[in-house]
This record gives C-alpha cells, structure tokens and sequence, in this order.
C-alpha cells in the first residue's frame, strides 16, 4: 500500500491547482459573507437597530458583528468532529452551504420600522449561522489543502488559503462600492444595500460546482484505509499526549495574535478612517480595498517563506514588529487622512472636566451635563481628554462658558469651528492618499507575516486522526473572542475615552502576550508527524 507521501507525489499539477482554487474560492466566498455585515455596518445599524445615536448604533452593529465570532467555537467543535469522523470534503461542503444561506437571509429581513424588535432578533440568529458555518470552513479547507501538499511546499500552498480570508474582504467591498455606482445613492439607500447578501447565493452555486469536483484528501483516505478514524475526535483532542499544550499555544499565541493585528489592519483602520478621521464612506472603503488586495502578495510571501525559515521565525518577528510600528502607523495615516483635524487637535486640543463626569455610549440621555457634553463631542468624533479637577469645556485656551457652566450644541459647533475643527467629511490629496496606502500596506504586511504560514503550522502541530477538531476548536475560540470582538471593544474604548488612538492598545496588549507564548512555547518539537496516521489515546 502506497504511502500518503508516495500519494501527494502522484498527484498532478492539475489536480494540485484545481485543489488549491476550489478550496481558495470557497474560502474567498465565504468570508466574503461573513465580512459583507461588517463592511454594511453603518447602514445596518440604521435599519435594524434604531437608537438615539449614531455611535450607539455602531456599537450595537458591532456587538452583533461580535456575536457571529462568538458562536464560532461552537462550530469548530460541531464540524470538526464531523471533519474527523466522516472526512474533510463533506464537511465544508456542508460549512459553505450554511453560510450562503444564512447571508442571502440577511438581505431579505425587513427593517425594525417594518417588524419591530423582530428585526434584530432574526438578525442575531442569522449571525450566528453565518458563526456556526465559519467554525468548520476554515480548518476544512486549510486542512484540505495541507494534506494535499509536500512538506517543502506546505506553507506555499496553504497561503493562497490565508490570502483568500483578506480576499473575502476585498470582495465584500467591491461588491459594496460597485452596486453603489450602479443604483446611485438613493436606491442604495432605500434597498441596494441588500444587494450584497443577496448575491452570495451566485458566489454559492460557483462554489459547490468547483468542490463538488474534488476527492478526499490522500491523509484522510489513508487514515480511514488503516483503520484509524477517531471514535471521539472532541475527547481525544483533550486527551491525545501533549496535545494540551499544542491547545494552549494554537489559542493565546497563535489564533489570538495573529487575528488582532488581521482585523486591525482591515476593520480598525477603515472604522478609524471613516469616523475618526471623517473620511468620506466610499473613499475609505476603496483605500482600504485597494490596500488590502495589494497586501495579499505578504501571505503569499511569507507562507513561502515558511517553508525554508521554519514557521515560527516570521511569526514572532511579525509580533514584535507589531508592537514597535502599530501606533507610529496609525498616526501617520491619520495625519495624512485629515491633517486639518490632527493639526486642530494639536493646537487646541479639547478638554472636558467634571466631578460626576460620567459617560455611557449605549445611554438615550447622558445624566450630567458634562456627560451630555462627552455625548455631544463624541457624536461629532472630536477627540477629547478629561479632567476632573476642572470644570466645563476648555479648547485650546478658550473656556467655554454659559448658564449651565457646559456649552449648547451650537456654542460647541461654533467654537469648535473657531479652532480649527472641520467636521465635515474630506477627501484627501493626492499625496497623503499615497501616504495612507503606505501605511496600510504596512498594517498588511505585519497581517501577512504572522497569518501567512498559519494553515501549515497549524496542521502540522496536531495529529491527523484529530486534526479538524483540535485545529479549529483553538483557532476559533482565539479569532472568535479575540478578534471578533476587537471592533467592538476599540470602538468602546475609543468611544468612552474620546481618543481615536486609544482602541489600538487592545490589539496591542493581545499581541504582546501572543509574543511571549508564541516565543516561549512552541517548540520544533511540536510539529507533529504531518502525513500518516498515528494511533490516538
């Protein structure tokens, strides 16, 4: 019997291509579902979630947003004991068909205008569908193709993988920006922006047409050839030897690191363009978009890279860079997206102060009025500093001043204007544009160095008979919770401290611990005998 090596040699370069598209595309089309509600957030937070303000209408998309990552893990363990016990094909043939049908669904639920408290119910179950799918595509199709691919091209074939998760986002935001300028602002407004979830249905039928074609994967058959199909893939994750430390290492220093630093460089920085920054919607998108395509040759490169440095090196240097240019980059993109905003805020920078300076995001009404001035600056993306010690509103050297000690909202706008703070949303030249691509590049690039060889690395950390359980149960309770709720939580942060840098320090703070585990423990001997079964506890 030949072995699973003598197996992947006799596979043709057709074959090894056909297995690399079909899993890339689907990958590509189901993350394109799940990101289209993120990059809609603005205008789904209308429609489902009305509220007495626009940040308490983010917030509350996001924490929807959220509630997709959340439900992850449940799928990981749902489809990964399906993965191991029936085979990788099937499941994530099952995995995608969920997704589109739960993302179509969004596009046909009415408003809250229209049913009521129904509206955002309905939209939390689909969420957590489109969650419950994501937990068993991704090991599925990193897997898949892993087991199809010699050791020395493994991080160079699982790449295009971890490319097509920045794809999906690419798609999602060209879709969004092409229905735009076909239908115009009006009709996109009242109905085109259901458009994109209704269109997953055609990215479905492609994407069961091209998986329908492929075999199982050549470790899989071998396994099952053998004899060694786990009865119990979710308990033998727990109790295979060592495995318990493979988990700990895959969950803190590899899922969480590597997807905080990935939605930073996609979600946090168009949030931070279009709301800190007061970019115009569409223009921050198509930086965004066309930033993130470019950087998808970085996963490309550095999974090729893996695969004559080892998997580890790229990571931790992607880490420590991380730490050092996170904030350096961000600064520089919001000097260039807004230089009038970055310079009025320097020159006369505002100051709230108040003994009971309290402020809640989610509050109708704030119950101070040095709340209501927080509220009031937070709705119009001022960044502020408080000070308790003082009182009222102070910009620059100016002190506000009226009946109640706190200025109304047309005393704010009108002294806000005499400092120097445009409001109103801009388009940048020509050369900060250029200025801001560079910077997300750079975000792009940190993302591919520490996602790139992630699908080898992590297929060749456990064992083949449990690998689809014990790969995607850490890798979904990391991206889940650690980075499926980092827009809400930066939002949070910056919402609550009224500065648009401070969100950053979340990412940053996961991947310093991400470093110190990654670094520390995982060790070369980790990487587990990748191709032929091994005989589980």
């Amino acid at each position: 019997m030949a072995t699973v090596a003598e197996r992947i040699e006799e596979l043709k370069p057709g074959e090894v291509r056909l297995v690399i598209a079909a899993s890339s595309l689907g990958t590509i089309f189901e993350w394109y579902d799940f990101f289209i509600y993120g990059t809609l957030a603005a205008i789904v937070g209308k429609v489902f979630f009305p509220a007495s303000s626009d940040v308490a209408q983010l917030l509350l998309t996001l924490a929807t947003f959220a509630v997709g990552f959340g439900v992850r893990p449940l799928g990981a363990v749902l489809f990964g004991y399906l993965g191991d016990r029936l085979g990788r094909k099937y499941t994530f043939l099952v995995t995608i068909t969920l997704m589109g049908l739960a993302t179509a669904g969004l596009g046909f639920v009415p408003g809250a205008a229209q049913i009521g408290i129904a509206a955002p119910v309905i939209l939390l179950v689909l969420r957590a569908l489109q969650g419950l799918a994501l937990g068993g595509e991704y090991g599925g199709a990193a897997i898949y193709v892993a087991e199809h691919a010699r050791a020395d091209r493994r991080g160079f074939y699982t790449s295009f993988i971890q490319g097509s998760v920045a794809g999906g986002f690419v798609l999602s935001l060209a879709v969004v920006l092409g229905t735009q300028a076909v239908l115009g602002p009006e009709a996109w407004q009242a109905w085109g922006w259901r458009f994109p979830f209704v269109f997953s249905l055609v990215l479905l039928a492609v994407s069961l047409w091209m998986r329908l074609k492929l075999s199982e994967s050549p470790v899989f058959q071998a396994i099952k050839e053998a004899g060694e199909i786990a009865r119990n893939p979710l308990k033998e994750t727990f109790t295979y030897p060592g495995n318990g430390r493979r988990l700990f290492v895959a969950l803190f220093g590899i899922a969480a690191g590597l997807t905080v630093i990935w939605y930073t460089a996609m979600f946090q920085v168009l949030y931070f363009l279009q709301n800190a920054m007061k970019l115009e919607p569409s223009m921050a998108q198509i930086l965004v978009g066309i930033g993130a395509a470019a950087g998808l040759v970085f996963f490309v490169l550095f999974g090729w890279l893996s695969d004559r440095l080892g998997r580890k090196l790229p990571i931790v240097t992607g880490y420590g860079l991380t730490l050092i240019l996170l904030f350096p980059i961000f600064t520089m993109i919001g000097h260039a997206a807004n230089p009038h905003l970055a310079r009025a805020a320097e020159r006369a920078p505002v100051v709230v102060g108040g003994s009971d300076c309290g402020y809640s995001p989610f509050a109708k009404t704030q119950p101070s009025a040095c709340g209501k001035a927080l509220d009031m600056l937070s709705k119009r993306g001022v960044p502020y500093a408080t000070n308790r010690e003082l009182s009222g509103v102070i910009i620059g050297e100016k002190r506000l001043a009226s009946a109640a000690v706190y200025p109304s909202e047309t005393e704010l706008d009108s002294a806000l204007k005499d400092a120097g703070y445009d409001l109103e949303k801009v388009r940048p030249s020509g050369g900060n544009i250029a200025i801001i691509l560079i910077g997300i590049l750079a975000l792009s690039a940190l993302s591919g160095m520490t996602y790139g060889p992630v699908a080898a690395l992590l297929s060749e950390l456990f064992p083949p008979r449990i690998r689809y359980s014990s790969m995607s149960i850490p890798y979904h309770i990391g991206t889940g919770y650690f980075g499926g709720f980092l827009p809400f939580v930066s939002q949070y942060i910056v919402a609550k401290t009224g500065n648009p840098y401070s969100g950053l320090w979340y990412t940053w703070v996961v991947v310093a611990v991400a470093l110190l585990v990654t670094g520390f423990w995982l060790r070369r001997g980790d990487l587990t005998a990748m191709d032929e079964p091994a005989r589980g506890g």
